[in-house]
């Protein structure tokens, strides 16, 4: 039987290539997608677009309030995304994120009997973001294992990351040798109800290098 495979898709750059390297490993896919209080939704319908293009056994978009926790640019109206590069950990870190959307991914996967789970995570040309380090996530799979009835069963869970050693620009250059339309993404923090890219937040700064660095056209559509 085909081995089914849970992709955490956010409608980005990233989360788009992640999805189409498990679909050439042979993966039978499931999307996972989260309205968990971000400044826009363009995110979530290029995250529809996506998985409808490519034929997502089933896509679940999941609502979570993390608005109400706040603590960070992408969930807290009163904090401003930042236009100029960060030091340190900055602040469209959103507390916990990875960690959330990881167990909710978890638990399908379980529900799905799924050993599988894909996330776009990258720790190379990236924003600092503590949920995005190698670290985190072999402390996640272990943890998977332990927390879920199918790791105790001896059904090892895995977490890909197929991203997180490579730069914007590799990974660019990976998903365009897949056939990848980058233009259907959207990765920027402050992006307007079309989906048109800021273009001067640190997601899209990071992305614009990255077209740079591969010699390929920029197909971001910007205000």
């Amino acid at each position: 039987m085909q081995k089914k495979a849970l992709i955490l898709l956010s409608g980005g750059l990233d989360s788009i290539t992640a999805l189409a390297l498990a679909r050439k490993q042979g993966f039978l896919c499931y999307a996972l997608s989260f309205n968990y209080g971000q400044r826009h939704n363009a995110e979530l319908v290029a995250a529809q677009k996506i998985a409808a293009e490519y034929g997502v056994v089933e896509h679940k978009v999941i609502h979570l309030g993390l608005d109400a926790i706040g603590g960070s640019a992408l969930t807290d109206s009163h904090i401003a995304v930042p236009k100029t590069a960060q030091t340190g950990i900055p602040v469209t870190y959103v507390p916990a994120r990875n960690t959330i959307f990881l167990s909710f991914a978890l638990g399908w996967a379980e529900v799905l009997h799924s050993h599988d789970i894909f996330i776009g995570v990258n720790a190379v040309d990236y924003s600092g973001y503590p949920d995005c380090r190698p670290e985190f996530i072999q402390a996640f799979q272990t943890l998977a294992n332990l927390a879920t009835k199918a790791g105790v069963e001896g059904e090892v869970i895995k977490i890909h990351t197929p991203l997180i050693a490579l730069s914007k620009a590799q990974i660019i250059q990976q998903g365009l040798a897949l056939g990848v339309d980058y233009s259907q993404t959207v990765s920027c923090y402050s992006a307007d109800i079309e989906g048109r890219a800021c273009g001067v937040c640190d997601a899209c700064r990071l992305r614009k290098i990255g077209f740079q660095e591969a010699g390929v056209p920029d197909p971001t559509r910007y205000q």
